[in-house]
């Protein structure tokens, strides 16, 4: 599933009109190797283009996520995240105390997935897991 295109050309390619800020805000979740929210993103864009709202921030993240373009996240934080849709495939663990959001590729859970569609009579197409926890105490 892996995409070299970046997240620009793929609105290009899907026909979306690329404005500046489209193209700013584009290029910082491109940028990201974490999860943002939209007002961490709004943060990142606005020392790029001081005249970027929140307002246009949601407008087209929204816009992205509804041509494909980003996968929303919800950790039931109340906050939504986002990543890009092309992304290599990987699971999240979410710290509960500290909210960091932890990725991670397990070969063993990957093929406990397969074996289980396959059980149950289906060829998997995809998946999303989520752990959630919290960090374990460690003896001083």
């Amino acid at each position: 599933m892996n995409d070299t295109t970046t997240i620009i050309e793929r609105c290009e390619a899907k026909g979306l009109r690329m404005t500046g800020q489209r193209r700013t805000i584009a290029a910082v979740l491109q940028d990201s190797e974490d999860h943002p929210d939209v007002e961490e993103l709004y943060g990142r864009a606005s020392t790029l283009d001081d005249g970027i709202s929140i307002a246009t921030v949601y407008r087209t993240v929204k816009l992205f996520e509804e041509a494909g373009i980003l996968d929303k996240l919800e950790f039931g934080d109340g906050r939504a995240r986002y990543e890009d849709a092309k992304r290599e495939h990987h699971d999240h663990l979410i710290d509960m105390t500290s909210g960091e959001v932890i990725e991670f590729v397990d070969a063993e859970i990957e093929a406990l997935q397969e074996k289980i569609a396959q059980k149950l009579g289906y060829e998997l197409k995809g998946h999303r897991l989520e752990l959630y926890g919290v960090p374990l105490k460690k003896d001083s």
